[in-house]
């Protein structure tokens, strides 16, 4: 599933291509994609219609689109396939489209939701009470992510000591740290020299501060490229793939040479998804007896 880079240039798209643009007209051509919608398909067609976009905003791997003067968001859930793109209105539709929405100006643009297996779809939400960054009020409890410049570094790291988990747990668990996946978890391990199942409880501080600034920088590369895609699926609003891939040192490199070391990768089946770490770099925790 798309992380927080791959979401953050769908959103960088959507602030260029369609903040400040006002909504003519909303079809819903597939059911699923508005589920979230309490109101159904034809609720949310009518009460976008009218509305004008604000600067899109994300919090980790959560993308939403603010309507102007309004305490009311549009929740893009991108889900495993789901693709927002901007697309001219004469071309011709996707396979997979599911919400199409036109704008009433004459850029020659609409929006599109398009997603191959409906795991993903747009919905309108209140804005969370109290929430000065205007969040959407079904994902208020998701943490700031590390790009964020109000992240509490200190807050983090008593946060992990007092969690006694796992540290790979620990950075996909959105209420502590949000927009890490199982890609970047990987990649930012394997820079620490971590393996996946070191506790927290006895990370100190400059260890859980080191890992915090890896997970920044691998974020930063792949944003620098436009993220990581593996197939076509996960793609920017004008329908081009990152290439964050080529520069993977962990995730999926299994029995390819440790760039640091020369010693075969490992995958390990690691909670329904897998793990990838060089076994001599990143040791696993010594087991108390």
């Amino acid at each position: 599933m798309p992380e927080l880079p791959e979401v953050e240039v769908v959103r960088r798209g959507l602030e260029r291509w369609v903040a400040g643009r006002t909504v003519e007209a909303v079809e819903v051509l597939h059911p699923r994609a508005v589920r979230r919608h309490p109101g159904g398909g034809a609720d949310f067609a009518a009460r976008l219609r009218g509305e004008t976009i604000g600067v899109p905003r994300r919090r980790g791997k959560y993308l939403w689109l603010p309507l102007e003067g309004r305490d009311l968001s549009v929740l893009g859930h991108l889900g495993m396939s789901g693709q927002l793109l901007v697309q001219p209105e004469g071309a011709p539709d996707e396979k997979h489209l599911r919400i199409r929405v036109r704008f009433g100006d004459d850029t020659g643009t609409e929006l599109r939701f398009v997603d191959q297996r409906t795991f993903g779809g747009l919905s309108l939400h209140e804005v969370a009470a109290g929430s000065a960054d205007g969040l959407p009020d079904v994902i208020a409890h998701i943490a700031r992510d590390p790009l964020d410049p109000l992240f509490d570094e200190a807050a983090y790291h008593l946060a992990l000591r007092a969690k006694r988990t796992t540290v790979k747990r620990a950075l996909l668990d959105q209420s502590l740290i949000s927009g890490v996946g199982n890609i970047y978890a990987d990649e930012a391990l394997w820079r620490s020299k971590l393996h996946y199942e070191r506790p927290t409880g006895n990370l100190t501080r400059p260890r859980s501060a080191e890992l915090l600034g890896h997970v920044r920088d691998v974020m930063n590369a792949a944003l620098a490229v436009g993220g990581t895609s593996f197939d076509s699926l996960y793609v920017n609003v004008n329908g081009e793939s990152g290439y964050f891939d080529r520069s993977l040192d962990a995730y999926g490199r299994e029995d390819e040479p440790c760039r640091r070391c020369g010693t075969p990768m490992r995958r390990k089946p690691w909670m329904n998804r897998s793990s990838y770490f060089c076994p001599r770099c990143q040791r696993p925790p010594r087991v108390e007896s």
